[in-house]
């Protein structure tokens, strides 16, 4: 006869097996054990939106919020409204996660690069794969336009607020131009 001891499922008065408190522990710890086992997916797969949660290691609200703040992330919903992410779509998750959290942009001003550097830009820095030296150069030409805005607020543009304008103008192109170089040839060299 086994005892309680043991460690073993014992039978009970029906003559089913049943868990002593410590095979009752040791069945749950198995079972946690086996909720952490994560199947390997194809990098094209699509993800659910506790999948994205977890590898970008932020809460599902925080994407929810996300999606409502920057139109270009769109999810595929499905029944009762289940979201499905494109890699694509977790690219640019990945470089909001990056421009708010590592690089101190608000909403708005990732948005504004949104705006201003196009969703490519957005992606590249989710990957990893746009030059720190580039992104600080966006940053701060954001930063600079940004705080050009609050200094002239409703008030019409004077002659030396054109030139700064033309100049902070000049400045993101020339930036711009960089960034699609430096793009095209991480693409050319992936090719």
């Amino acid at each position: 006869m086994r005892t309680a001891d043991s460690r073993r499922p014992l039978n009970n008065s029906r003559g089913r097996p049943s868990l002593s408190r410590s095979g009752f522990a040791d069945r749950i710890e198995e079972d946690q054990q086996g909720l952490h086992l994560s199947v390997q997916k194809s990098p094209d797969a699509f993800r659910t939106i506790s999948e994205v949660a977890s590898e970008l290691d932020v809460p599902q609200h925080v994407l929810r919020f996300w999606e409502s703040k920057f139109n270009q992330i769109r999810p595929l919903k499905r029944g009762g409204g289940r979201r499905y992410y494109r890699p694509e779509d977790v690219d640019l998750l990945r470089g909001v996660r990056t421009l708010l959290y590592n690089d101190g942009y608000t909403i708005k001003g990732v948005q504004k690069v949104f705006r201003e550097q196009g969703l490519k830009f957005v992606a590249e820095t989710g990957r990893g794969t746009v030059d720190t030296s580039l992104a600080e150069l966006a940053r701060e030409a954001v930063e600079r336009g940004d705080q050009e805005e609050r200094e002239v607020p409703g008030k019409p543009v004077t002659a030396s607020g054109r030139k700064r304008l033309e100049v902070l103008l000049e400045d993101l192109i020339s930036l711009k131009n960089e960034i699609d170089e430096t793009l095209w040839e991480s693409e050319d060299e992936e090719s």
